[in-house]
């Protein structure tokens, strides 16, 4: 029965908004805005990390530089930035569960990170075990540079809908 699952998520939404980190989130003159201060420096360190790898996988950037050298100086502060946007986003998120959950520009920006993230999951499984073949290459081959475009373009977009949150929903 969809009706039944729509009414448990609303139930959940519901409870989520009526916790006390919820109520604190929303009622306090100080917490969203530092929080979304971290979420905005996290998702920035994510970009912008994510953008020197994508760009290496274009044949843009640190074309000097192979690239295992590169994904492994720069991955690990891409992980520990994500998961910092992602704690800081769900806060932002339980501020207002509900307006945030039919908030279209919001389903845009997940649905974007879930498209990088496949994108990821098939670069690992497609591109990644041909590394050695094209890793001192200035310019890596046709699949490597198009998830690397991919990539770019997925995170830029996150970005944008990000902004657009921003501007659609009234502070909590």
């Amino acid at each position: 029965m969809p009706g039944d699952s729509l009414h448990v998520v609303l139930d959940i939404l519901r409870w989520i908004a009526s916790t006390e980190l919820s109520i604190f989130v929303r009622e306090s003159s100080w917490a969203f805005p530092v929080i979304e201060c971290v979420h905005v420096i996290g998702l920035t360190l994510v970009v912008g990390t994510v953008a020197v790898v994508d760009l290496r996988l274009l044949g843009l950037a640190s074309t000097g530089r192979r690239y295992s050298a590169l994904a492994q100086a720069v991955l690990p502060w891409t992980w520990g930035a994500f998961a910092v946007a992602a704690a800081a986003g769900a806060l932002m998120l339980i501020s207002k569960p509900l307006a945030y959950v039919e908030n279209p520009d919001l389903r845009v920006k997940l649905a974007l990170i879930l498209a990088a993230a496949c994108n990821m999951a098939v670069f690992q499984l497609f591109v990644r075990g041909t590394v050695a073949d094209w890793d001192g290459d200035a310019t890596p081959p046709l699949p490597a540079r198009i998830a690397g475009a991919v990539s770019l373009l997925c995170w830029i977009a996150v970005v944008v809908f990000g902004r657009r949150i921003g501007f659609s929903m009234a502070l909590p």
